[in-house]
């Protein structure tokens, strides 16, 4: 069963993402890495954050990591609005947050096609262990959101 206290990333992940972002705008390195970019829910400037796109079913979509995760809060707080750049493409998107068989179906496959990301759930004790039945059971307390571009 998955801890119920709010996990917390661990404490090199904000210091490691500040090494990314840098990589990728330098182009020294992960220049394919997603950027997420929302307006802060308080302050209004710009947060950016790399995070995992996953694609299934000629759909993207991104998972809240941790509940309570402030690129997730920020994307509520904007209604959605927010861009993604990857490479050298930006691009203005629409997050929808899904729900139900949606939602169920990215967590079954989460830990599968995104391990790296998956494991870093499980030592933060979000999931119990790298299974789809311990991913699907963070449904509700893990945002799935469904990238749609706006045109």
């Amino acid at each position: 069963m998955p801890n119920n206290s709010r996990p917390a990333p661990p404490r090199w992940l904000k210091p490691m993402n500040k090494v990314f972002m840098t990589l990728s705008r330098t182009g020294l390195g992960m220049k394919e890495l997603p950027v997420l970019t929302v307006p802060g829910r308080t302050s209004g400037k710009p947060r950016s954050t790399p995070l995992s796109v996953l694609d299934l079913n000629k759909e993207r979509y991104l998972l809240e990591g941790f509940p309570g995760a402030d690129w997730a809060r920020n994307v509520r707080a904007a209604a959605g609005r927010a861009s993604l750049r990857i490479g050298a493409r930006t691009e203005e998107v629409h997050l929808v947050e899904v729900e139900d068989e949606e939602a169920l179906t990215v967590l079954r496959v989460w830990p599968d096609r995104m391990a790296d990301g998956a494991k870093i759930m499980l030592d933060a004790g979000v999931v119990t262990d790298l299974s789809p039945e311990a991913f699907e059971a963070v449904v509700g307390r893990c945002g799935v959101f469904r990238i749609e571009v706006v045109r």
